[in-house]
């Protein structure tokens, strides 16, 4: 907790420090500090927590897939987290509808949509037979240097089963497996230290950048995604945690409390989830064989938080063009964004560029995205809160699910070592 106090403290100083650079009527002054002091130190965090995040996917992935020990096993457990994150995805994004459609943000202000400017880039190829055939790299190195988190996981899986079949005959691979996720887990507390001065200065930067009045604009659309995420967390991940999991909710957002900050002040799923990862095992007691291979997964398809931005998005870009939703057009939002959601990297903005998909499933114009660009940076450190903390409740979830399993294999491993 103590970790999590001075996480805390870099956040709320940070918050103070941008409202202080925000309010002053000579904006040079923030674009100075921002430019010299802010940017750089934020930007050095990230890079440091980046620098690990291949590196840690590759040796957790294999590590767990030599744990589960074969196809069958993992395919089970693949099969639980896959299908908790499309459920719950699809759940968030029908409360994000629900609460827009009962709150209406659109109706609640003068927006202007004259000359706005589609400035979110191109869209990638998300359809399901595009995201299969993309999971399998042609080149494993090129995908590492590319941060590809779905071909890292499938190139990752089968060194897994590789070092697991071949056994006695490859005892050096597996002790550098093991020896390689022992130094990451070392250098990501290393890395952790410097915490509370990146997230000072990454708030601090983005708070300063919103100013008072597109905070003010937006005040209503903010509101509904801040509710919806709130609920979402609380209802859906707390519900299944404690009925499934088995463990007591307050435990769980306790313990997973920090790493929720961490992932507030980075805005990235990839960049939390060697914290995510480390909290898991020693806080939640999630084994090490399911949090290895279920929270990667969950970063690079588990989008609850961004699919509620989108929901929200949507409803609230609609109102604002005076265009009323069918139930057919609501039931395609849920659809495509779910189905967006799986192979979305887990990168600072990208809820944006899938929301332009998402409009175009409505004809919506995606001019409308212009709207809610000024307040995007600070709903999406929110949401990438909520991102992390959905994979860490999948893996209670399972590890749960999987518990007689996992004693009935660690038995039969002391049987075969004492044989």
């Amino acid at each position: 907790m103590k970790e999590a106090k001075r996480i805390l403290w870099g956040l709320a100083l940070g918050i103070v420090v941008g409202l202080v650079l925000a309010a002053l009527p000579d904006k040079s002054i923030y674009t100075k500090i921002d430019l010299y002091a802010l940017k750089p130190l934020g930007t050095i965090f990230l890079n440091l927590i980046k620098m690990l995040v291949v590196p840690i996917v590759f040796f957790s992935i294999a590590l767990g897939v030599m744990g589960l020990g074969n196809p069958r096993e993992l395919g089970r457990v693949g099969g639980k987290a896959i299908g908790y994150f499309l459920t719950t995805t699809a759940v968030a994004i029908v409360i994000a509808l629900a609460l827009a459609l009962i709150v209406k943000p659109g109706e609640r202000g003068i927006f202007v949509t004259e000359g706005l400017k589609n400035e979110v880039g191109e869209i990638p190829d998300t359809s399901l037979i595009g995201t299969i055939t993309g999971m399998f790299p042609t080149n494993p190195i090129a995908s590492m240097a590319e941060g590809n988190m779905l071909q890292i996981i499938v190139f990752s899986v089968f060194i897994g089963f590789g070092i697991t079949f071949l056994g006695n005959k490859v005892p050096v691979l597996r002790q550098f497996i093991e020896q390689g996720n022992d130094l990451m887990t070392y250098l990501i507390g290393l890395v952790m230290k410097f915490a509370p001065i990146g997230a000072f200065a990454l708030i601090a930067s983005a708070v300063g950048s919103q100013g008072f009045d597109s905070l003010k604009a937006m005040f209503w659309y903010m509101i509904v995604v801040i509710g919806a995420l709130i609920l979402h967390s609380v209802i859906t991940y707390g519900s299944t945690v404690a009925l499934i999991g088995k463990m007591n909710p307050f435990f769980f957002f306790r313990k997973f409390a920090p790493v929720m900050l961490f992932a507030f002040s980075t805005s990235s799923s990839n960049a939390t989830l060697p914290v995510a990862m480390q909290t898991a095992q020693k806080e939640l007691k999630v084994p090490r064989s399911v949090s290895s291979f279920v929270q990667p997964l969950g970063a690079t398809i588990n989008m609850d938080g961004t699919a509620i931005m989108q929901g929200v998005a949507t409803v609230f870009i609609a109102q604002v063009y005076s265009q009323e939703l069918t139930v057919a057009q609501l039931a395609t939002v849920v659809l495509t964004a779910v189905l967006a959601s799986v192979g979305t990297a887990g990168v600072p903005g990208v809820g944006l560029v899938m929301l332009t998909m998402v409009l175009q499933s409505v004809n919506l114009p995606v001019e409308g995205i212009a709207l809610i660009l000024g307040v995007d940076r600070l709903l999406d450190m929110m949401r990438t809160a909520v991102n992390i903390t959905g994979d860490a409740a999948c893996a209670v979830v399972v590890s749960k699910s999987e518990e007689k399993n996992l004693s009935a294999e660690e038995d039969e491993d002391e049987e075969e070592q004492y044989a």
